[in-house]
């Protein structure tokens, strides 16, 4: 059977139109693949991309809390700026504040003008002008009376967990009316309640009032 011009060229078209479709979508995948990878960056570089120590967001009048197993406020530390670092999950704080709460006896506060926490949030550094302030506390039960306590120092470090505060920068310590200085810093272990001062101490030791009265 011999086939005219007419019937070739019709032939031709039916089996373009019926692979015509194919074409597109290749055409198409092949587009999308050569986008994606012209914008995607050189498999070298994303490999070597690292978290930067950089500010990855900021927070104004930051306020953190930590509960303990019954839902109650352990340590709620404030800030009035708070900037999170990318790499390592620490923050850098302006004015950090922080109240440490315990079940028996008033709680204890320790502020300074600028602050650093590690990424675990168990070590808080506070830097120039720090304090720790308890205010006194009656007797009530077991717990004996405690004058009130303020420290100052130009370095603090709280370790959260242990709840302890210390320095090896020169401390000045008033407790009630008891004034100590010492050159080689301090430890308060808000647990035990207890106050140790290193290097040379001096100053003077007042009776509280409740020994005056006795």
């Amino acid at each position: 059977m011999k086939l005219t011009s007419q019937q070739i060229s019709q032939f031709l078209i039916r089996g373009v139109l019926r692979i015509l479709p194919f074409l597109i979508m290749g055409s198409l995948t092949l587009a999308t693949f050569w986008l994606v990878k012209r914008s995607a960056p050189p498999e070298s570089l994303a490999l070597a991309r690292v978290p930067q120590h950089v500010p990855d967001y900021i927070l104004k009048n930051a306020s953190l809390s930590n509960l303990n197993e019954l839902g109650q406020t352990k340590y709620r530390l404030l800030g009035n700026k708070l900037v999170h670092f990318e790499d390592d999950a620490s923050m850098d704080l302006e004015r950090p504040r922080m109240r440490a709460f315990q079940e028996q006896g008033p709680p204890v506060t320790v502020r300074a003008d600028r602050g650093h926490i590690d990424g675990d949030l168990t070590i808080l550094d506070l830097y120039e002008n720090g304090e720790i302030y308890r205010p006194a506390q009656e007797a009530i039960g077991n717990a004996k009376a405690s004058p009130r306590l303020l420290a100052r120092s130009s370095y603090f470090q709280v370790l959260i967990n242990e709840d302890i505060v210390r320095t090896d920068k020169p401390l000045e310590l008033q407790q009630g009316m008891s004034i100590m200085n010492s050159t080689g810093g301090g430890t308060f272990n808000n647990v035990q309640q207890s106050v140790t001062l290193t290097g040379q101490v001096r100053g003077r030791i007042e009776p509280s009032e409740q020994r005056g009265r006795n």
